[in-house]
């Protein structure tokens, strides 16, 4: 994801002129546009672009972008390109590589399907904060979350250490990676493959470049898709309030979990057929704060610790429904007293700093920083663990240690940041898709943004995960697909089922896609 910056207080003169002042504004490009030099790399096509490091200075210092698509499968009726973003960040590229026939399915293959790894992340100019493989080895090792007050101020200081490692090595780049600096790399791709206006799929994180380059250029949006909406006002008034915010559902998407395990039963939910369920595990993680428990077979081996099982929670809760049984299965076997499921998965977290150089937890760190600063001291940890933690149980000392406190130590602040305002209008709808038991990215504030913007629809998906992706929806897909392709927004108040409900032993198998609902009845019903 990105980060925050204060709420922006315009002029009347510039709220009448608005965000196309900011796009008029737009310095040329470094030189003549003359397209992207694509090269094939396997079945798709690959490039890499140059861009200013600062869109101020367009002759000054470049960076690269990596740039990959698949033409469109139906090239006779191509209407031009489609760029997506799934969040990650810096996971566009991975995810046109693995998921492109899908995505050019879901564009009725009538769009050249464009990702772009954003600047400071994956295979562009990514956040360089260790000078080889080694160093980042040795220094993250199992860097888990604390649960002791010893260990909570050696993590403060390992953090502060980070920081520092950061600025030392990309310390012009920190400067320069927020996302009005994206947004401006994205109108460059934009004129770049020919496009007079922007069609665009931005998930997650990709929500808030999005909404971004909505209201920096409005002018230039063909078609959006916003799909797990982050709310940039919130968003963007730092990392402590962001998450005050962010987190309140977390723990009610937790307990929703806990039921649907009960309903299903002990045939379908390892959880379950030992009495009420959220007693158990609530005893679990009571008795992980007292002390860790043995984790024989995790791997690497080691003990469960309270931290382990809350990233462990995060970690499944953040992805799809479909791991649901497997969160049930460990959660079961560390009650039973052997924590090593829980414990493997909660390495997931560690992995993201420490599997390779270009992994997504330093980027995803740096884009926190650049974008929503934590207006705290280091020193105000305690407190600031202690609110995230009455917000929600589950995530909040999670993510207070995971981008709060480098941010609290970062050595830089973006040269520009853009803060809003967030109520553009765009000429066609903005497609704006929330899932109503997402527990990332509250359904309220997609709700919230859709109001917000000067034209947009809310497509309501009846679904649980972070993402209708998560849960699939063949309406989802269907009006996704008639809206990029006719630019055809659902009826006000449509809600799209999920094809299967969580536990089911079919999840994530497709159904023919079902009839949306209007104001919660079948569109078409009396």
């Amino acid at each position: 994801m990105r980060a925050g910056y204060g709420i922006f207080v315009a002029a009347i003169v510039c709220a009448l002129l608005g965000a196309e002042a900011t796009a008029a504004a737009t310095p040329n490009p470094p030189s003549k546009l003359r397209g992207i030099d694509w090269r094939d790399c396997a079945d798709l096509q690959c490039a890499s672009v140059r861009v200013p490091l600062d869109w101020d200075r367009p002759g000054g210092r470049q960076i690269t972008l990596a740039v990959i698509r698949p033409p469109a499968s139906r090239p006779e009726k191509r209407i031009g390109s489609l760029f997506i973003n799934p969040g990650g960040p810096g996971g566009s590229v991975d995810e046109v590589r693995a998921d492109g026939e899908s995505l050019d399915g879901l564009g009725g293959g009538r769009f050249d399907v464009v990702g772009w790894d954003i600047r400071g992340a994956g295979a562009s100019t990514h956040l360089r904060c260790f000078r080889d493989e080694r160093r980042r080895s040795r220094f993250f090792g199992h860097w888990s979350i604390p649960t002791t007050l010893r260990a909570s101020r050696r993590y403060v200081r390992k953090t502060a250490r980070l920081a520092r490692r950061c600025g030392r090595l990309s310390g012009r780049l920190l400067k320069h990676m927020s996302t009005a600096d994206t947004a401006h790399d994205l109108d460059y791709l934009r004129r770049l493959v020919g496009d007079r206006r922007l069609t665009y799929l931005g998930i997650s994180g990709g929500t808030f470049i999005g909404q971004t380059y909505a209201n920096m250029f409005p002018r230039r949006v063909r078609a959006m898709v916003l799909d797990g909406v982050l709310d940039p006002v919130h968003y963007t008034q730092g990392t402590r309030a962001n998450y005050v915010h962010e987190l309140r559902y977390t723990d009610r998407a937790f307990a929703g979990f806990l039921s649907l395990c009960e309903s299903a039963g002990p045939a379908r939910c390892a959880l379950a057929g030992h009495g009420p369920v959220a007693p158990r595990v609530d005893a679990l993680l009571a008795g992980l704060r007292e002390a860790p428990i043995p984790a024989p077979s995790a791997s690497p081996t080691g003990k469960l610790t309270y931290g382990d099982a809350l990233s462990a929670i995060v970690v499944s809760m953040s992805g799809s429904p479909g791991s649901w049984p497997d969160l049930a299965a460990a959660l079961e076997s560390a009650a039973e007293g052997d924590g090593s499921q829980l414990a493997t998965a909660s390495r997931a977290l560690t992995g993201a700093f420490s599997s390779t150089m270009t992994a997504p937890g330093l980027p995803a760190i740096g884009l926190t920083c650049a974008d929503s600063p934590a207006h705290q001291s280091p020193h105000d940890w305690r407190s600031v663990v202690d609110r995230l933690s009455r917000v929600s149980f589950s995530y909040g000392a999670v993510l207070t240690w995971w981008r709060w406190a480098p941010c609290a130590s970062w050595p830089a602040r973006s040269a520009e940041r853009y803060t809003g305002p967030w109520d553009a209008t765009t000429k066609n709808p903005i497609l704006v898709i929330g899932s109503r038991f997402d527990p990332n990215t509250p359904f309220a504030d997609a709700r919230r943004t859709a109001r917000r913007l000067g034209n947009a629809v809310l497509l309501t998906h009846d679904g649980y995960g972070h993402t209708s992706r998560n849960d699939p929806s063949a309406c989802v897909k269907s009006a996704t697909t008639a809206y990029l392709t006719r630019l055809l927004t659902p009826a006000a108040g449509t809600i799209c089922p999920s094809d299967r409900k969580p536990f089911d032993p079919h999840f994530g198998e497709p159904l023919s896609a079902p009839e949306p609902r209007v104001g919660g009845r079948l569109a078409g019903t009396p």
